[in-house]
């Protein structure tokens, strides 16, 4: 066995993409022995490689059962599949490269069809905020050397960012906050006692669907104006006072949040008063605003498909040029009206997160399925296609959290016969303008 050590890894799990992962290798047998700096939901991702959980070959379902055919053939089947359907739906992308999302907006151009990710079911809101009113922003690297005041507001980093406390916020030594910690305060709002709760300087839990109220009278206390309710949304009157006094005292304040705010009432919304928070306590100190984002490139979902087209999501091709058009456009609302008559989901998996009536008319339409593991969605696919695992078998750029682009590396081999997002799109890509010719 001759063990190798491959340093410098980027771990493509959540939008954190910890870039200090280091591996163990067996060279000879291509095969992951051991990982170093990877969280516990990390480790999980690099090292899913085994064939119990991955689809190795391509299929096709026949006589309603799935069977084994050349790439060739489900290259094909996909393609006239699409070229076929009147207006497809094609969603996913938040699990591959950019590449990869490069040509699926070729292919979603090429086809007419619907091209939508999975910030429609996360962080679409926060985007539709953002276009209405702009934001304060930073990198990652900015708030590690500089905040003071840290608040995490309706997310939960310890258990769906490990390390995102770790490398870039509460315990990290920062440039100008070199002890870490004891230079910091952390501040967490939810209406759970959670994990990264526990650990908080100073937990405020609120009701559900409390927090826009919870922030206009934020915003309020911030301005110097009288509370007159003795409480808002769960909090005493006092604590608002505490807390918008704490955050007006910082020197540089970052406010994380996740689809606790984005998904509960008042949607964008919620959003759309927290940049307008930001914006008051910037008369004070500075102070950024930024999602927390889940897949490891959802953020690079959008940012290509804004360079693209100019639209994050929820893009419409059927005409020949992009329409955007959040509810009309979105996978979730045009599955519950039966509009697709044809699906191809990557890098996702819808049926095992979508509303049943949406994953009801999935069963009536043909959908292909490109992944690298067997989901609920290969269940109701009629194409499967096995693809490479990115930032393990195979190379890419992907978008952190906070939009800044990262390479990813390869060091592993794929199976066999094994190709990337990119290359199986490329390929649906050729396959449907042959098809178009004819």
């Amino acid at each position: 066995m001759t063990e190798k050590v491959v340093k410098d890894i980027v771990c493509s799990f959540c939008g954190c993409l910890c870039d200090d992962i280091e591996a163990l290798i067996d060279e000879d047998k291509n095969q992951l022995i051991e990982t170093y700096n990877a969280c516990t939901l990390g480790f999980h991702k690099i090292s899913a490689l085994s064939e119990d959980h991955r689809v190795m070959k391509p299929m096709i379902r026949k006589n309603g059962e799935l069977v084994e055919v050349s790439l060739e053939e489900a290259i094909e089947k996909a393609a006239q599949i699409l070229v076929d359907a009147k207006w497809p739906l094609l969603y996913g992308w938040s699990s591959t490269s950019n590449e990869a999302i490069s040509a699926g907006l070729e292919l979603t151009e090429e086809v007419q069809g619907v091209m939508d990710n999975t910030a429609s079911v996360c962080h679409g809101p926060s985007l539709l905020a953002v276009q209405d009113s702009g934001y304060s922003g930073s990198t990652l690297g900015d708030v590690k050397n500089r905040a003071t005041v840290i608040v995490y507001w309706a997310s939960n980093p310890m258990a769906a960012h490990p390390r995102h406390l770790a490398r870039y916020t509460t315990f990290m030594r920062g440039y100008f906050r070199e002890r870490g910690v004891k230079d910091r305060t952390l501040v967490v709002v939810d209406p759970r006692n959670t994990d990264t709760a526990k650990i908080a300087d100073h937990f405020y839990q609120i009701k559900p669907n409390g927090d826009y109220e919870l922030v206009a009278a934020l915003r309020a206390a911030i301005r110097g104006l009288e509370l007159k309710q003795d409480e808002v949304a769960g909090l005493p009157k006092e604590k608002i006072l505490e807390m918008a006094k704490l955050l007006k005292e910082a020197d540089y304040g970052a406010l994380f949040f996740g689809l606790g705010l984005t998904m509960s009432k008042g949607k964008h919304r919620n959003v759309d008063n927290a940049i307008s928070l930001i914006r008051d306590l910037n008369s004070y100190g500075k102070w950024v605003l930024a999602p927390m984002r889940g897949h490891y490139n959802v953020a690079g979902a959008n940012v290509v498909s804004g360079w693209t087209t100019g639209y994050g999501f929820a893009i419409d091709f059927s005409l020949g040029y992009p329409r955007y058009n959040p509810g009309e456009y979105t996978s979730v609302d045009m599955l519950c009206r039966e509009e697709p008559d044809a699906m191809l989901s990557i890098a996702a998996d819808p049926a095992g997160n979508f509303p049943a009536k949406a994953v009801k008319h999935m069963h009536k339409i043909p959908v292909i399925n490109i992944d690298p593991h067997y989901t609920p969605t290969t269940e109701v696919s009629d194409v499967v296609i096995p693809v490479s695992i990115v930032g393990v078998e195979a190379e890419g750029t992907a978008y952190r959290m906070d939009r800044v682009p990262i390479r990813l590396r390869k060091f592993l081999n794929p199976p066999e016969g094994i190709l990337s997002d990119e290359e199986i799109l490329k390929k649906i890509i050729a396959k449907a303008k042959e098809i178009k010719a004819k």
